[in-house]
């Protein structure tokens, strides 16, 4: 559908950030893939141990060095702030970002809602550590560069086993395979193979432009002592109201803002909790439905009593309502 190109432009500087992760982590066992330490190495060792990066124009910064299943707000916040003062430069042409697999694709969407311009932010991850005995991190890296520094490329994207994923799509669906990630019915955006980037489907959009409404949002972003209190249910058979009747009670510092709750099938509520969401909406609190199916998405019904994200995740939807409080 659209042309094979290699690595183009050598010009041009491509940074990498490290947060830690999989990739950087350590066993005390080359074949141990589970028993390991996220984050142990540092990324500048990481990016010196793959050959097929060198000789190229590549910056190397560590923002973080975590677990990816323990990323927070501050994490999130001094990634973005790195991210637009790169992005600014005109002599970068690209980022590239190590993360661990566990939250990558809550990031991938965070950056494609946040992020001011359309060159490449590309997220890249490992399902092995970096000191297993056939570790997949080091090509990981490598097809991260190659897409980043891709003629055309733009937008925020995730690479892992070969292939490449817009933001808005990608997600985790295998717990130990080294192919964990999926692009949903979308499918894949690009295959890197054997350094060459196979375009599949046009390179995405960032959803805010630096215009006055993004900018105003990366500021409250990164300005937040804490995200709006958004919290993810999951409606399921013989399902209760009980976890929202206690979110309504609990008292706190943080006040509960917005409900997401993953519906069965075409995002239906078990009546119980339905109704316990319909009261919480009573007093205030926004609530939104998404499915806690892989494939489709919430078609819009009149008249439901909660209104549905029609098309994200249960996890990025949590990050949109975050995010559309955080702005309002």
């Amino acid at each position: 559908m659209f042309p094979a190109n290699k690595i183009a432009d050598d010009r041009s500087v491509t940074v990498v950030l490290g947060t830690g992760g999989t990739i950087a982590g350590r066993s005390a066992r080359a074949d141990d893939h589970v028993g390991y330490v996220s984050g142990e190495i540092a990324l500048a060792d990481l990016v010196a141990n793959v050959p097929g990066l060198q000789g190229l124009q590549l910056e190397v910064e560590q923002v973080a060095q975590i677990d990816s299943k323990d990323m927070d707000l501050r994490v999130w916040q001094a990634l973005v702030q790195r991210l637009v003062h790169h992005l600014a430069r005109p002599e970068v042409g690209s980022v590239v970002i190590t993360h661990g697999t566990d939250t990558l694709e809550e990031t991938a969407f965070l950056l494609h809602s946040l992020l001011p311009s359309d060159k490449p932010v590309v997220l890249t991850c490992a399902m092995r550590p970096a000191s297993a005995l056939m570790a997949d991190g080091p090509q990981n890296l490598l097809d991260a560069v190659t897409l980043a520094r891709h003629p055309g490329a733009k937008g925020a994207m995730a690479v892992c086993a070969g292939q490449a994923f817009a933001a808005l799509d990608v997600c985790k669906v295998h717990s130990y395979r080294l192919d964990a990630f999926d692009g949903g019915e979308a499918g894949a955006l690009a295959l890197i193979e054997n350094g060459q980037v196979r375009q599949l489907h046009p390179w995405p959009v960032m959803h805010a432009p630096n215009h006055d409404a993004g900018h105003d949002l990366r500021q409250r972003f990164l300005s937040a002592a804490a995200l709006p209190s958004v919290t993810l249910l999951t409606s399921h058979a013989d399902a209760d109201g009980l976890i929202v009747q206690a979110l309504l009670a609990s008292a706190g510092d943080r006040s509960m803002q917005g409900l997401v709750v993953a519906g069965t099938g075409n995002g239906t509520v078990h009546r119980t909790l339905a109704a316990a969401l319909a009261a919480a909406q009573e007093q205030g609190v926004r609530v939104v439905r998404t499915t806690r199916c892989a494939r489709g998405q919430v078609l819009a019904q009149s008249g439901h009593a909660l209104p549905e994200i029609s098309a994200l995740s249960p996890v990025k939807a949590r990050l949109a309502l975050a995010m559309e409080l955080l702005s309002a």
